[in-house]
């Protein structure tokens, strides 16, 4: 028994749209899962359960008397710290105005063999109330009452 042309006609497009749907899903996923910047307390850092040389985010407290600025450029170095694990960051640029000792910071970049972390993106919070999601959950992981 023979297919009629029309329908072979229409099952040829159903796969075709069905085959290219499925290209373009998947080049979209492939494309967005290297821009993922996945969080990582400091804790988690320090125990060697975040990736070396790949996008990921720091966030918590700025360790009290850790600033150190450069005199000749614009690079900033400070520690990071949840209160159960404290991570060294060094960025170069210009910080946001609410950056400070003591306050709560979401930090980007990528961590070296070191263990430092070299941010390319520093986030300060915007209010005495406020406190990015990520660092509150991993301060209160750690014990620590905000």
């Amino acid at each position: 028994m023979a297919m009629h042309p029309k329908r072979k006609k229409r099952l040829f497009v159903v796969l075709a749209v069905v085959v290219f749907s499925s290209v373009g899903i998947g080049l979209v996923v492939n494309g967005l899962s290297g821009n993922i910047n996945l969080f990582y307390p400091p804790a988690d850092v320090v125990a060697g359960k975040a990736p070396i040389d790949r996008q990921i985010r720091v966030g918590g407290m700025v360790v009290d008397g850790s600033v150190k600025r450069s005199n000749s450029s614009l690079e900033v170095r400070f520690d990071v710290t949840d209160y159960a694990g404290t991570v060294p960051v060094v960025y170069s640029g210009i910080l946001p105005d609410l950056f400070d000792e003591g306050q709560g910071v979401v930090a980007a970049g990528q961590l070296n063999e070191q263990g430092v972390f070299v941010a390319h993106e520093v986030l300060a919070k915007h209010d005495e109330n406020y406190m990015p999601p990520e660092v509150a959950e991993a301060l209160e992981a750690a014990g620590k009452k905000l």
